[in-house]
């Protein structure tokens, strides 16, 4: 099944000495591409045990949010700027707390 891959993989494919066998996307199946790969990399996340595995898979997670801000022409910083919003609204979750019910 054809997949995303970050840019330079058919060129170290090749080094490896092996053929690449690649196309370049059109939008539609660009955007559906990016949205596989952020699902792939989340489940990474769920997936590593270790926090050196966590913090590689977080970095994955950060280049394809780059990638799909790029994609959809949004501005990063408005992206953490909303972040930070809605962290001073309504908190992080760095307290560590689970809501049970709502009586």
């Amino acid at each position: 099944m054809p997949k995303l891959v970050r840019d330079k993989i058919p060129e170290i494919i090749e080094k490896a000495g092996k053929k690449p066998v690649t196309h370049i996307a059109d939008d539609s199946e660009y955007w559906d591409k990016l949205k596989l790969k952020l699902q792939e990399e989340v489940d990474e996340v769920l997936e590593a045990d270790s926090p050196e595995e966590v913090k590689e898979e977080l970095a994955d997670i950060i280049e394809v949010i780059n990638a799909i801000c790029d994609f959809k022409s949004i501005d990063i910083t408005e992206v953490e700027s909303l972040r930070e919003k809605k962290a001073k609204e309504r908190g992080g979750f760095k307290d560590k707390i689970i809501l049970d019910d709502v009586e």
